[in-house]
This record gives C-alpha cells, sequence and structure tokens, in this order.
C-alpha cells in the first residue's frame, strides 16, 4: 500500500512539536536514522547542527553567487574594452588603447555587483519563494514557531510515510504533540 492511498491526497505530512532545542536535534537525528528523509524543522531561532541532522546537502547558492561573479567581472571588462578600444578609441598620453591595470576596479566592481544580484535571485528561487502560504500554516499551534517552540514534519512524499505508522512512530518520540498537516486542494505538494 503506497503513502497515497494510506493518506490521502489532503495531506502534506504529520508535525511533531518539541519545547527544546536540544530534544529537536536529538529526535530530528532519530528520525533521520529511522529512514525518512522528507523531513524538515520549524525553529523560532537557528539552531547548531540541524541541518546536517536533516540530511541537507550542500546547495546551490554557492556556484550561483560564483557564476554571478564571474558573469559582472567579464561584462564589466568587455565593456571597459568596447568604449576604450573599439567605439572611442582616444590615445592619451601615450597609453595603450587595452589598458588592463585601470580597467580592473570597475571589473571586480562588477564582480562583485553580479555575484549580489545572482546570488539573491538564485535563493529566491531555489527557496520557492514568494511562498505566501505552506501547509503547516494550517495547524494552529504553528504559530508558537516563531516564539518558543520547535517542530518537526515528516512530509507525505517520503517513501517510509504511513500515516499511521508514521504518527506511532512520532508519538513514541514523546514529543508534546503529533498534529495532522492538511495539503490545501489549490497547492502543489512541496518536497
Amino acid at each position: 500500500m503506497s503513502a497515497a492511498e494510506t493518506s490521502g491526497p489532503d495531506y502534506f505530512g504529520l508535525m511533531a512539536e518539541f519545547s527544546d532545542a536540544d530534544e529537536l536535534l536529538a529526535k530530528t537525528r532519530q528520525v533521520y536514522q529511522a529512514g525518512y528523509r522528507h523531513i524538515d524543522a520549524y525553529t523560532p531561532f537557528p539552531i547548531q547542527g540541524l541541518s546536517e541532522a536533516l540530511g541537507i546537502k550542500r546547495n546551490w547558492v554557492p556556484y550561483i553567487v560564483l557564476l554571478g561573479a564571474f558573469g559582472g567581472g567579464i561584462t564589466g571588462y568587455l565593456l571597459q574594452y568596447w568604449t576604450s578600444v573599439i567605439a572611442y578609441p582616444l590615445n592619451i598620453g601615450a597609453r595603450p588603447l587595452n589598458s588592463w591595470p585601470s580597467f580592473m576596479v570597475i571589473t571586480f566592481e562588477m564582480a562583485v555587483l553580479g555575484a549580489g544580484i545572482l546570488g539573491v535571485v538564485g535563493m529566491i528561487a531555489l527557496n520557492n519563494l514568494p511562498m505566501p502560504y505552506h501547509p503547516v500554516f494550517s495547524v494552529p499551534r504553528f504559530q508558537l514557531a516563531s516564539r518558543d517552540r520547535f517542530f518537526l514534519c515528516i512530509m507525505q512524499t517520503d517513501p517510509r510515510f504511513d500515516l499511521a505508522k508514521t504518527r506511532a512512530f512520532l508519538e513514541s518520540l514523546g514529543p508534546d504533540g503529533v498534529y495532522e498537516v492538511e495539503q490545501d486542494p489549490a497547492t502543489k505538494v512541496y518536497e
């Protein structure tokens, strides 16, 4: 029996509530060791080691920033080359038309600009933003995630997800509560 047949299409997953950051970190490691891979945690502040416990791999943002830096730097250099050598070749003081040392300041600044712009755009795209609605918002107690509570969610898209078995597993971890997260039919299933 598949996860979709067991839980129906109207569930995003199951979410457990914890009152302590260290407890959440330990329970997240247990969930990952149990074989669940489509999991997420929601906390009011960053927790050291939580991304490793969730099994989050390196992301693409550093490579996107590097690509933006190369693109911006090359664009800045070529723009100066075009204006100084091709479009307006003015030989002042017998200097060479392609004076690359004088081009380095603008090249560097354009590299920083390109890296910043492409980094922000890439981060927004990789985080699926803007996202005005997320299924976890349907759990009334989730509003406490921005104050003093910690939540761990196992998503329905996980291959090991079975509504009854996953609920029993989460309850065995000793949380303050286990909640069903309903999927809004108008939104897609996030992974």
